[in-house]
């Protein structure tokens, strides 16, 4: 457990912290968008400056992508070595009008801080921070090595951290890597993430004639793209909501009898996903409770289509084009380049004549599975416990983290999946929050997971 100095420290601060944090947030660094390329900067340069006050040696590290920052205490060979991961790029914040505040202005309001980024990942990031300068400020000897690789890509698929991880696996190594990018798993239950799922992103293109052509003069004697487009995404599922893509179930590890029971005993329900989600029905995979369809089975949705004219009232033309966007969420031991080929050639087989189809992968992640019974796994199951008053329970996350993968391909380390965010944070969406009690435990939490440790 972290020592009294230490926990007094955050309490006494934990107001200054929370004022930094919104600092932190005031920066737009949203890594997809080329016009906030000095925004994601000067957010490098903020994570930098504060390692580098706590005594780290720091690094700022070009790959020619956006900036990752890596800093170190100074290693010594009788401690263990944590190595902690976080982003501090952001989401787009698109559709603005639907904020109830400026994204980039951050609002407390009954104990939750709203703003991009709040959650996903810069307060969970933060917490390892602070962690760390209670450590530093209080004079009391840090029980474990730290390590930092922070990144500005994370949210919008760049390679840089691939890249040096591959690249520098002796200078990463280390005995667990500590992730916080994760939930909780309800308001009042920390838990530990074991399994991620994996990712296989792909993009439909459809084309037609060479330019939007009047529906009444040409109607009926050209295939419509959008048409054709929706005749293809509706071939890539059955009314039970299985995949119909061949091959796409190859791999799939099923669950174990001990965690179906696990999940059984959340008391998870079909109500709670409803209140979530605002959806009016559960609907999903027959054969698995909402809970096993959201962690441990693997899902194809289409996240956009684009084609024709949307705007306010009529223009009647037959497009030139149609576009979709579809993701396939995968789990244990599915494996994203076999699935993206069997995608692409299910899709050319079902695409319709009078029209050109193309397909092409856009990105790809490996699903995760970490041993639930490792020593780092229970050092953070105790830490939790200590940072949030409750015992953990084991979860999954339907999302995905891609570094996790190669964290574990490369540096041969298991990865603690430490989240003090909610499922209801909004990450992603309009309105982004973070509890601060959990920013508050969050940091009680990775200042005691260094004292578990490091045992």
């Amino acid at each position: 457990m972290a020592s009294e100095k230490v926990l007094a420290y955050l309490e006494e601060n934990h107001r200054r912290h929370v004022d930094q944090l919104c600092d932190f947030l005031r920066i737009p660094s949203i890594s997809s968008q080329s016009e906030h390329a000095a925004d994601v900067q000067a957010a490098a340069r903020f994570v930098a400056d504060e390692l580098q006050e706590l005594g780290l040696t720091v690094e700022t590290i070009d790959l020619g992508g956006h900036p990752l920052i890596f800093a170190g205490t100074e290693i010594r060979p009788d401690r263990r070595t944590l190595l902690f991961y976080g982003h501090y790029d952001v989401q787009p914040v698109d559709p603005l009008d639907l904020w109830d505040n400026p994204p980039f202005e951050p609002v407390i309001r009954d104990g939750v801080l709203y703003a991009r980024g709040a959650s996903d990942d810069k307060g969970q990031l933060y917490t390892h921070l602070k962690a760390l300068e209670a450590y530093v400020r209080t004079g009391e000897e840090l029980p474990v090595n730290v390590k930092f690789i922070i990144e500005g890509e994370e949210e919008c698929g760049g390679h840089s951290i691939y890249r040096y991880t591959e690249e520098n696996p002796d200078k990463l190594a280390c005995d667990a890597v500590v992730i916080s990018d994760t939930t909780l798993y309800n308001e009042t239950t920390p838990g530990i993430c074991y399994s991620l799922k994996g990712l296989c992103f792909m993009e439909i293109r459809v084309k037609g004639p060479a330019m939007d052509l009047h529906s009444g003069s040409y109607g009926g004697t050209v295939r419509n793209p959008a048409n054709a487009l929706a005749a293809i995404v509706a071939s890539l599922q059955d009314a039970d909501g299985r995949c119909l893509v061949p091959g796409f179930y190859d791999g799939v590890l099923d669950l174990e009898a001990d965690e179906r029971e696990g999940f059984a005993a959340l008391g998870y329900t079909d109500e709670i996903l409803m209140q979530e989600t605002g959806a009016p029905a559960p609907w999903g995979e027959k054969g698995y409770t909402t809970l096993e369809r959201m962690w441990a089975r693997p899902t194809c949705d289409v996240n956009g289509l684009v084609s024709g004219y949307g705007g306010e009232g009529a223009k009647t033309i037959i497009p030139a084009t149609a576009t979709a966007k579809v993701s396939m969420r995968l789990v244990p031991d599915q494996d994203p380049e076999a699935v993206a080929r069997a995608f692409t050639a299910y899709v050319m087989e079902n695409a319709p004549e009078g029209v050109t189809v193309e397909v092409e992968n856009l990105h790809n992640a490996a699903p995760v599975l970490v041993p639930r019974d490792s020593d780092m796994v229970q050092a953070g199951m105790r830490a939790l416990e200590q940072g949030f008053g409750a015992r953990p329970v084991f979860i999954r996350e339907g999302g995905s983290i891609p570094i996790v993968g190669t964290f574990q391909d490369c540096l041969k380390s298991p990865v603690l999946l430490l989240g003090y965010g909610l499922a209801t944070d909004n990450i992603h969406s309009p309105n982004e929050k973070f509890h601060l009690e959990n920013f508050r435990r969050g940091a009680r939490t990775s200042a005691a997971l260094m004292r578990e440790a490091a045992g």
